[in-house]
């Protein structure tokens, strides 16, 4: 594979070794989007074109990080809540520029995308490797057991191996699953069914619940993108809700995750610290619309009691009778919802900048998406619906390592869409239509 120049080498490197340290180094991933995006900016300048800048989405990103960064002013009427929570607004812009560098240069060739897609197949067969010991074993290769609360860890300490399992699910296994499937020999077909089944049972015994869940929707937009898939599809949704009921036996730690733990938190989601948690958010944002409380709002203003509120008190001015605040205990770095988020830290502009982002980068995944359908494309395109979706508990918007998993994903998705040649008009569906 020949790259011309260095800091295209450069920046090719570093988004190749990138999914090793999201695994392990959180540091050495940030200087690796360093790596690049600088490498980027260097060619851009060197080679005077700056076209990647006209690009729909990015005006929008713009837009939206500018205005988070006045928000995050140290000085009223903003946040005034420091030059740290300045510096890390600012920071924000690096993911903006590592998704166009993916976008527009570094991955712009087929080779390149190809061992992007290698690095990151390994990754997702090591979590998925290291899940299965754990659960077969009772520990990781690095001798780490269960999590306390019943999930498989896979190849980390901690309860982290559902979320980029299932963000890497989808583009690296429908790929493979429909060549497979479209092959005439009987053997190779049976591989496929038997890899994206095995792919999904992998993912309920890891235990974690909004991973599953997001799964679930992932196979949905497949069945109605993927008409060679459809079939597959019913069966994996057939094989998760029975495995789901058979973990009482199979793997009493992750049914009481899935079904019991999960069950109970639904029933009285109000009140609980989840609950809570996203009413906190509201409340803020509530006393907040217009600025919000610039970056790292929530963190610095979550458990302060004038924001003790139920979500009655939004509506009326009053908490409803008999509520309890759980006070500072329900705290976290952020609400657990990316829309939340936005909304407390740049208000309602805030959130209706960062929701036309999401959208925008839906419609450029989009693109060209017609019939017949290139299994990977749909399988980029749902690895960044699942982090859009709004009804989901997610991380931070700029969390490492984990949206650095997203990223990742989001600038390979869209080189694949510029290198993709538009359907030509009327064509039929075809086999993977």
């Amino acid at each position: 594979m020949k790259v011309s120049r260095l800091p295209d080498r450069l920046a090719l490197g570093a988004t190749l070794i990138l999914p090793l340290f999201l695994l392990y180094g959180r540091a050495l991933a940030e200087v690796m989007i360093a790596i690049t995006d600088l490498c980027f900016l260097i060619a851009s300048t060197r080679d005077r074109n700056w076209a990647w800048l006209r690009t729909a989405w990015l005006r929008i990103g713009l837009l939206w990080w500018a205005w988070l960064v006045i928000c995050s002013l140290p000085f009223p009427p903003f946040a005034n809540a420091g030059l740290h929570a300045l510096g890390e607004a600012v920071a924000t812009l690096r993911f903006l520029i590592f998704v166009a560098a993916l976008e527009w240069r570094v991955l712009d060739r087929p080779e390149a995308r190809r061992w992007l897609a290698r690095s990151l197949s390994l990754a997702f067969l090591w979590i998925g490797i290291e899940s299965v010991q754990q659960y077969a074993t009772g520990r990781n290769i690095f001798g780490h057991p269960r999590n306390g609360d019943g999930e498989l860890t896979g190849p980390f300490n901690k309860p982290r191996a559902g979320p980029p399992f299932s963000r890497l699910f989808f583009p690296v296994v429908l790929a493979p699953v429909d060549r497979l499937l479209a092959d005439k020999r009987s053997w190779l077909r049976a591989s496929g069914v038997l890899m994206m089944l095995a792919a999904i049972a992998v993912q309920v015994l890891i235990g974690q619940r909004m991973p599953v869940l997001l799964i679930g929707l992932g196979l949905f937009v497949t069945f109605l993108l993927v008409r060679r898939l459809r079939i597959l599809m019913i069966a994996a949704v057939v094989l998760a809700l029975a495995l789901i009921p058979a973990t009482r036996v199979i793997s009493p730690p992750t049914y009481y995750r899935l079904v019991e733990k999960f069950s109970r938190q639904m029933e009285h989601f109000r009140e609980s610290p989840y609950g809570e948690l996203y009413v906190r958010a509201v409340v803020i944002a509530d006393a907040h619309p217009l600025l919000g409380l610039g970056f790292d709002g929530f963190r610095d203003n979550c458990p302060k009691p004038r924001y003790f509120h139920d979500l009655a008190f939004v509506l009326t001015g009053h908490d409803r009778p008999g509520f309890v605040s759980h006070g500072a205990v329900v705290c976290n770095e952020h609400p657990h919802n990316h829309y939340l988020q936005a909304a407390v830290e740049s208000g309602l502009p805030g959130l209706a900048l960062y929701a036309a982002l999401g959208l925008a980068w839906l419609v450029a995944l989009a693109r060209g998406l017609g019939p017949p359908r290139d299994a990977r494309r749909v399988g980029l395109f749902i690895a960044a619906l699942i982090v859009v979706w709004p009804l989901a508990s997610t991380s931070s918007y700029v969390d490492m390592p984990m949206m650095g998993w997203f990223f990742i994903l989001l600038g390979w998705g869209l080189a694949e869409t510029r290198a993709a040649p538009l359907p030509a008009a009327g064509a039929r569906a075809g086999a993977g239509g």
